[in-house]
């Protein structure tokens, strides 16, 4: 969805605030600055698509948002357990906010082990919205619930709202020639209906989508359709929802501009085909499906009219293989996964460094080793991706910070990859890929221009004065090698992962070639150009806190919430790791304090410390779920303090 908002405004992830005025109506309305909802069942109980339903009207009304999707690591866990919760977190503003919430101000349980599992979350008065019809005894006892939580007291602490969510849906749907089963299916937007009334979301948005989605099934359109209005009728006229609220747009969070709501993976799709457009070469990717990492392939499949052609190969090794035979014949290649399929393609990496060739690495983070928590956030192949690899073997390595900035973190891997032919590592990670936020759709004339000059002929004249092709004649500025496309006459030059002399690229096993080799390529990849370091400093403070990746936002907001509190504190954030950007050392020696939080344990940190010689001090998450700003506020008011 698209709208259009006006000029910024800094504004911190501030408490909820109000006031009650009576509409025409009967009911009240509130005012709030911003709301946390989080819509919880199991994983076929439609909680993704009721979430991003809700996000997109959100976004198309104008208030700033963060999302949080959060998904079971089985592909369909047993209904009603813990491990089968499915559950969708947005937080919407209508000032710039930066994360998804830390709790949760409304939580919608479709069943006992989705109240079980999120009501920890919950600050006490918070709303409780529970679909009662699945309380019966067998499913409570199934989550070790021995007395009902709606009848026990356990819950007076919070305002519960008791609604027969499936007994509701099937009412509405009566009419419909539709099996029981099949009306239960529509109670998330039941669910969804009665959410959009108290938040006075638009519905027209949402009664597109369906018709579209079900278009071959155009009674199952019209049943979802009804049910999402019983919802919203059943809010308007019940007399347990005495207040409804409303949250205004966020109409001075953002620069002037056209805007829509866009996750992490679909930005960084989006920012591959404009990387290909810019550099006027057609867009290859070579990938196998995994998660977090398959929507992207999902994705670029869709866009064969921008010159795109995707492979899902039988396994990672083929994918990456296909990417680089791409890359030797002129394409800007692509291969995507996570950290399982890095290690695959680690020895084709490799291959990709000494045959100096651009080719873009996505790495999709997820929490390991191994299988490790396929549907969570981490990100933890930092090291991986500097080192992972025999040999010297050094790769550019660049992350986003921000799911809308998947897609310039894209197009600055890809100009750093056709600019000193390098293989290059974007590592993105689950929460960045499944979070979505409001997208600023940039003019033509804002991206970079990423044309490639590939080699015409000869450019090395012999002693005899014979004029040849030298594969690795080296541009002094840059130290990339020509880009020869197989098959252009005089052209022709041997590939391979044995060692090249110098120049010539023939095969060399010379002890001295090898070494003045190696350091040639670390020397490339050292020299690469990239922006220096920027810090958010306005007071003089004494204690940096450096994050990189999607700590962005959750440690921005524990940066403002510090501030407001008149703690001094200083930010900066890398997007480059390697090389990091040439100013990182001074900047590190003007502070008594480094502390860098990750979700890891303190992978950065240990580069840091290695090469600059600085206590950096590390605070570690690796919980499958991203930092609170809260909780970080706390860890960093310690660390000033101390």
């Amino acid at each position: 969805m698209t709208s259009q908002v006006s000029s910024p405004a800094e504004q911190a992830d501030g408490a909820v605030v109000g006031e009650q005025r009576k509409p025409a109506g009967t009911k009240d309305v509130r005012r709030l600055d911003r709301v946390i909802i989080r819509f919880a069942g199991d994983s076929g109980d439609g909680m993704q698509l009721t979430g991003d339903r809700f996000t997109s009207e959100t976004a198309s009304f104008g208030n700033d948002l963060a999302t949080l999707p959060n998904f079971p690591a089985e592909i369909r866990a047993p209904a009603g357990t813990l491990p089968g919760v499915s559950s969708f977190q947005l937080h919407f503003a209508d000032h710039d906010i930066l994360t998804p919430g830390d709790a949760p101000n409304v939580l919608v349980a479709m069943n006992p082990a989705a109240l079980k599992a999120n009501v920890g979350d919950l600050p006490r008065g918070a709303e409780i919205i529970v679909n009662t019809d699945e309380f019966t005894k067998r499913a409570m006892q199934k989550v070790g619930y021995e007395t009902s939580p709606l009848e026990d007291g356990s819950l007076d602490g919070y305002s519960l709202h008791p609604v027969p969510l499936t007994t509701l849906t099937v009412e509405a749907l009566k009419d419909f020639d539709l099996t029981r089963k099949e009306a239960e299916r529509s109670k998330n937007m039941f669910a969804l209906g009665l959410l959009s009334w108290m938040y006075h979301r638009p519905t027209e948005g949402t009664e597109r989508f369906l018709r579209s989605k079900f278009a071959k099934k155009p009674h199952i359109a019209e049943a979802n359709i009804a049910a999402f209005r019983a919802g919203w009728n059943f809010g308007e006229t019940t007399e347990d929802f005495a207040v409804s609220y409303e949250v205004a747009p966020a109409a001075k969070a953002f620069p002037v501009g056209t805007y829509r709501n866009i996750s992490g993976n679909l930005a960084l799709s989006y920012g591959l085909i404009a990387a290909s457009r810019q550099a006027d070469l057609p867009l290859f990717l070579g990938s196998y499906p995994i998660t977090p990492a398959s929507d992207i392939l999902h994705e670029l499949s869709k866009h064969k009219n921008f010159g795109v052609r995707t492979f899902q190969a039988e396994d990672e090794i083929a994918g990456i293989g296909a990417a680089l035979g791409a890359a030797f014949g002129g394409s800007l290649a692509v291969t995507t996964t996570s950290g399982p399929g890095v290690a695959l393609k680690s020895e084709t990496i490799g291959l990709a460094v000494s045959l100096e060739l651009p080719l873009l690495i996505v790495d999709i983070q997820r929490g390991g080793p191994s299988t490790g928590l396929p549907t969570k956030t981490e990100q933890a192949d930092l090291l991986q991706a500097m080192y992972g690899r025999n040999g010297e073997a050094p790769v550019p390595v660049v992350a986003p910070r921000t799911p809308a900035d998947c897609f310039d973190a894209a197009l600055e891997a890809a100009r750093i990859a056709l600019t000193y032919r390098t293989p290059v590592f974007l590592l993105s990670d689950g929460y960045l890929a499944n979070g979505s936020e409001p997208w600023r759709i940039p003019e033509l004339d804002e991206l970079p221009d990423l044309r490639v000059q590939f080699a015409q002929g000869p450019n090395h004249t012999l002693d005899d004065g014979s004029e040849v092709f030298w594969p690795y004649k080296r541009d002094p500025q840059t130290l990339a090698r020509p880009w020869a496309v197989p098959g252009t006459p005089g052209l022709e030059h041997r590939i391979g992962g044995i060692e090249k002399q110098d120049g010539t690229g023939n095969i060399s096993y010379d002890p001295a070639n090898h070494d003045f080799m190696v350091r040639t390529r670390q020397a490339k990849v050292d020299g690469i150009e990239v922006p220096d370091l920027e810090v958010d400093d306005p007071t003089g403070a004494r204690t940096l806190v450096l994050g990189w990746g999607s700590t962005y936002g959750p440690i921005t907001a524990a940066v403002r919430r510090l501030r407001a509190a008149g703690a001094d504190i200083a930010q900066a954030h890398l997007r480059h790791l390697n090389p990091f950007p040439r100013n990182l050392g001074a900047v590190l020696e003007g502070y008594d304090k480094v502390v860098v939080p990750e979700m890891n344990l303190g992978q950065l940190a240990t580069l840091i410390r290695a090469k600059y010689l600085v206590d950096a001090r590390s605070y570690n998450q690796v919980n499958g779920m991203p930092f609170k700003a809260e909780q970080l506020a706390e860890a960093l008011k310690e660390a000033i303090d101390d």
